[in-house]
């Protein structure tokens, strides 16, 4: 039974079904040709491939946007985001400082971030913010994957922990390591 990912409530019509062109091979071969896996993979690592490959295939149209959103999982510099004009935009925003806070504190227990637990976040964002879908999800995503896009992004996030997981050699910074360096970055 496939994982079901929350819903950000930013469409009032169901999104079309998606074709996913892509496969735990070509996760694989992104992987080492940017040198974030060597050799043979393990276990878990292959496990992770065929993951990403179901989560993100789906929300990529060519080879170069699979690899655009794989490596937002393995590349991430809090302080080169923040010079963004889209970060100035996002933190700009009424109560985004106000939902990192909120989510700093949801993800400093260090439990692996899940589907369940990140719906759980939301709905625990949603109810303590008072704020709706769009308010959450554009901090949020930026603090976690870089960048304040749709709903591609939340699956990146869902991979984050289970990448670092399966470790890959000291590349993947885990959703909690990701919202300390952010905050740290902030001022």
């Amino acid at each position: 039974m496939p994982e079901t990912l929350p819903s950000s409530g930013e469409t009032s019509q169901p999104a079309p079904e998606r074709v996913n062109l892509f496969s735990s091979t070509d996760v694989v071969a992104i992987l080492k040709e940017n040198g974030w896996l060597g050799g043979e993979s393990s276990e878990a690592q292959s496990s992770w491939c065929a993951r990403a490959a179901t989560f993100l295939g789906p929300q990529a149209i060519d080879l170069a946007g699979l690899k655009d959103l794989i490596g937002l999982v393995f590349q991430y510099d809090a302080q080169t985001i923040l010079r963004t004009t889209e970060a100035h935009v996002v933190m700009s925003r009424y109560a985004a400082r106000d939902v990192l806070r909120q989510l700093a504190l949801y993800l400093l227990d260090g439990t692996a971030l899940n589907s369940d637990r990140f719906s759980e976040m939301i709905a625990q964002l949603k109810e303590r913010t008072g704020l709706r879908s769009r308010e959450i999800f554009h901090p949020l995503r930026l603090a976690l994957a870089g960048r304040s896009g749709e709903g591609e992004l939340d699956r990146v996030i869902l991979l984050l922990d289970e990448a670092a997981k399966a470790e890959f050699p000291g590349l993947v910074k885990t959703a909690r390591e990701r919202i300390l360096e952010f905050c740290s970055a902030l001022d």
